[in-house]
């Protein structure tokens, strides 16, 4: 598997299971990780991981940003463990006592630990009672806390995760949305960077989703970041 490869995973932010099977199939050959979302697994219930497994996808990653009591969080994660997924994220926001328990009841699967929406930034978190605060200095303090409940990883956006690196050490995985190539629109994300920046800022996992799925032609989108990933990997 190539470095490149690895390092990224196409989100399958589609409508149905028929489009998710598709999108594998065309791209599997450049991508490991496929990440299945809300409007994808509230459309076709689980399913579809099975599916998008059997279509090509190396590494499945269910992001449903858990966030509730901890009883409830737990009793999720433990439901979602039988699907066979690889990664599941949960909202750092849920604290400690939700974050431990996720992790008792998720055996093998890894945790990541959502921080702040690649989607806020400064203003938008003094809106839901963050004022004051930078997006960075709640990334860095939600991830220390992801690190020290367990879990095996963080999302932040790729303008954060060179200080999370700093802050977690080199055992957390981290997990970076907000990923735009220079020509690309930004769409609804505030906190972003090309390929390139992300990984040579510290990024494990790069995910990628509009850039690919609305290009007018998507494999040249996605040879266009595969070339930016190993412009940074060939020189390390």
């Amino acid at each position: 598997m190539s470095a490149a490869r690895d390092a990224l995973c196409l989100a399958l932010d589609v409508a149905d299971a028929d489009a998710a099977v598709a999108w594998v199939a065309r791209t599997c050959g450049a991508v490991a990780t496929y990440k299945i979302g809300l409007e994808l697994f509230t459309s076709e219930g689980p399913s579809v991981v099975d599916r998008v497994r059997k279509a090509g996808a190396e590494r499945v990653f269910l992001d449903l940003k858990l966030h509730d009591i901890p009883n409830t969080v737990a009793g999720a994660v433990r439901s979602l463990s039988r699907l066979g997924v690889d990664d599941l994220t949960v909202h750092v926001a849920g604290g400690r006592a939700m974050l431990e328990a996720a992790r008792a009841a998720a055996g093998s699967m890894r945790l990541l630990g959502v921080t702040v929406l690649t989607s806020l930034d400064a203003v938008a978190l003094a809106e839901v009672g963050e004022g004051g605060a930078e997006p960075a200095d709640v990334v860095c303090l939600r991830a220390r806390l992801a690190a020290a409940c367990g879990l095996g990883g963080v999302v932040c956006s790729p303008v954060e995760v060179g200080r999370v690196r700093e802050v977690v050490g080199p055992g957390l995985r981290l997990v970076t949305p907000g990923i735009r190539n220079l020509s690309d629109a930004a769409g609804d994300q505030r906190r972003t960077l090309t390929p390139a920046e992300a990984r040579r800022a510290g990024a494990d996992l790069l995910v990628v989703g509009r850039p690919v799925l609305s290009a007018a032609d998507p494999e040249a989108a996605l040879q266009a970041i595969v070339r930016d990933i190993e412009g940074v990997d060939d020189g390390r």
